[in-house]
């Protein structure tokens, strides 16, 4: 089949699926995206992603996780799951995103796609309204969007942050992890002009020293950076069954349920379905990879 047949087909099949009558979110409103990062890697991020996404499927949210850490990419890994196809197949206009999506524990939905997102930049404007129809299909049908960035402050975490309408940064009591932070709210407020943000301090010996973190943190943005709000989402409890879980490539939430972690993890996803969420004329996922494209 030559590329022109190709090209026609894909177009075919995103004029027909942009023509379709699609359901809404179970929800009845506009999915929400929340991007899920952090300045230093080794803080759980995946961790805090994953449970969330199990939290709130265990609630009857339709959740999808975009693995979108393209170095290392360890959703399935955590998971003990082996993606056999990737956003990389759906570029190349081989599957639909229907086809590659992965269920998790719980019921939540996995989009891998560690090998695919950089192409994002090089798509023919055909390519971008073929892949916006297929991701039409899927965003109609989920609640809530999580998605695990990279760590650090390069080009791809920037990318998914801007993308994004809600962002939550990770951090721990360790002091690399907060200077890390600081670093990457610093860029993306001084260079983007991005305005608030949720912090989530893992592995924290209690309320009180995730309460001391969020405020060191927050002196110094107060200090260096303007106009921009810090939020403290909560704490998630230093936990020895959650390395456990991990080493039985489990989640800590479906194999110790009763767990000071797991019963955090529910408690968070508790206040993220029952808050009023940021209200955003681009708040859904169509919005989100729209975003992404006009980055690229």
């Amino acid at each position: 089949m030559n590329q022109a047949t190709t090209l026609q087909k894909m177009m075919d099949r995103a004029d027909s699926k942009a023509k379709a009558k699609r359901p809404k979110s179970a929800t009845g409103a506009s999915p929400r995206v929340i991007c899920i990062t952090s300045g230093k890697g080794g803080v759980g991020k995946t961790n805090i992603v994953t449970n969330l996404a199990y939290a709130l499927a265990k609630q009857g949210r339709k959740v999808l996780v975009l693995d979108a850490d393209l170095n290392l990419a360890n959703v399935d890994v955590l998971l003990g799951i082996t993606p056999r196809y990737n956003l990389h197949h759906v570029l190349l206009g081989e599957k639909s995103l229907t086809d590659i999506l992965v269920e998790g524990p719980g019921g939540f939905r996995i989009l891998p796609a560690s090998s695919g997102i950089i192409e994002l930049a090089s798509l023919t404007e055909s390519q971008k309204l073929y892949f916006m129809a297929e991701m039409e299909t899927v965003g109609d049908k989920i609640d809530i969007m999580l998605v695990d960035t990279g760590a650090g402050i390069n080009d791809n975490v920037v990318y998914f942050n801007l993308a994004a309408q809600e962002r939550v940064i990770v951090l721990t009591p360790e002091p690399t992890s907060l200077t890390d932070a600081y670093a990457l709210i610093k860029v993306l407020s001084g260079r983007h002009d991005v305005k608030r943000f949720r912090i989530l301090v893992n592995n924290a010996e209690s309320e009180k020293e995730a309460l001391t973190v969020f405020r060191k943190l927050s002196i110094v943005a107060d200090r260096f950076l303007s106009s921009i709000s810090l939020d403290l989402l909560g704490f998630i409890p230093y936990d020895p069954k959650l390395p456990k879980a991990v080493r039985s490539q489990k989640l800590v939430s479906e194999l110790f349920p009763d767990a000071e972690s797991s019963r955090m993890f529910r408690a968070l996803s508790q206040q993220l379905t029952t808050e009023k969420p940021e209200q955003h004329s681009d708040g859904n996922i169509k919005f989100f990879w729209q975003g992404l494209l006009d980055l690229s």
